[in-house]
């Protein structure tokens, strides 16, 4: 069963001075995600993910289209027991310490009072926050109200878990802990939907993704079935410090690193990169091919035009 099933849901918001003039926020998507899988939303700021994310929460009503979740509407209020949502910017009362809010939080989620106090405690420990329970949340750098925000979201032990720009404001270990944390909310059988412009993150957890820009969904499935379309290149690697200059004709980036050089071209150069180092009699170390990445699909899907700001984003 799919623990995620949009179908054909549409957001129009009212804009100008009058409210007259309509925005298409998301164009009609489809989109299905399973039980147990984490599933990236990857796309610019700007391109559409947080609006899906509240339409699926019920903060704002689509204008068309429905969504299911867990098997029930996105609108039926079982479902709220079975989800947890992190927002992209949460907001958390500054003098209530760690410790406080996620034991209101798990009274407004109904854990019961005995289960409150090892909940919170073990919630803690698993986002990296067991020593400052008892400090207010005013002191916390920016990276450790994300951590909070990640806790209350799966204090109560939801089976599908929303994460908006989980790693916003995260250092290097931050985001390898929220990471992990991700993976073993899978391991535990949870689905785990969550958006980010940060494509590394995606491909390094991702079971599949979707790569939506303008509203508007441009391409979804499995990492690597993406980026096997993406045309590829290859790393050449030959003894020597000599660079043939048909070689540089045929578009490869050349390095030399002591004694071999190493060049970087495209894949239907390979072969007639090949004939001219055995035509100048330079001895081939290394054929490698360099996979396309992420990154490579996600440009490609977005238009000409607009290709820096989705590279920037």
């Amino acid at each position: 069963m799919a623990a995620i099933e949009i179908i054909g849901l549409e957001k129009t918001y009212s804009v100008g001075f009058w409210r007259k003039r309509p925005k298409r926020a998301l164009l009609p998507l489809q989109l299905a995600v399973e039980e147990g899988e984490i599933f990236g939303f990857l796309g610019p700021n700007g391109a559409g993910k947080t609006t899906t994310l509240k339409l699926l929460m019920g903060l704002v009503f689509p204008t068309s289209g429905s969504a299911r979740i867990l098997g029930m509407e996105w609108s039926d209020p079982r479902v709220k027991a079975q989800i947890g949502f992190l927002p992209e910017q949460p907001y958390f009362y500054d003098y209530l310490t760690a410790r406080e809010l996620l034991e209101y939080y798990a009274q407004l989620s109904g854990v019961p009072a005995k289960d409150r106090r090892p909940r919170v405690e073990a919630v803690l420990h698993r986002v990296g926050l067991p020593d400052v329970g008892g400090v207010q949340l005013r002191k916390f750098s920016k990276g450790m109200l994300q951590r909070v925000g990640i806790a209350q979201a799966i204090l109560h032990e939801p089976r599908v878990v929303f994460l908006d720009e989980p790693m916003s404001g995260l250092d290097p270990m931050g985001r390898r802990e929220v990471r992990d944390l991700m993976e073993q909310l899978k391991h535990e059988g949870k689905t785990v939907f969550f958006s980010t412009h940060i494509l590394a993150d995606a491909e390094a957890l991702c079971d599949r993704v979707a790569i939506i820009h303008l509203g508007e969904l441009r391409g979804v499935g499995v990492v690597a079935d993406l980026t096997s379309s993406v045309h590829g290149r290859v790393e050449m690697v030959w003894q020597g410090t000599v660079v043939p200059l048909s070689i540089r004709a045929l578009g490869a980036e050349c390095h030399v690193t002591g004694d071999t050089v190493r060049a970087v071209l495209a894949e239907e150069n390979q072969d007639a990169a090949i004939e001219t180092l055995r035509r100048e009699h330079l001895r081939l170390i290394s054929v490698i091919p360099v996979r396309a990445s992420l990154e490579d699909y996600f440009v490609q899907k977005l238009k000409p035009e607009e290709k820096m700001a989705g590279v920037t984003a």
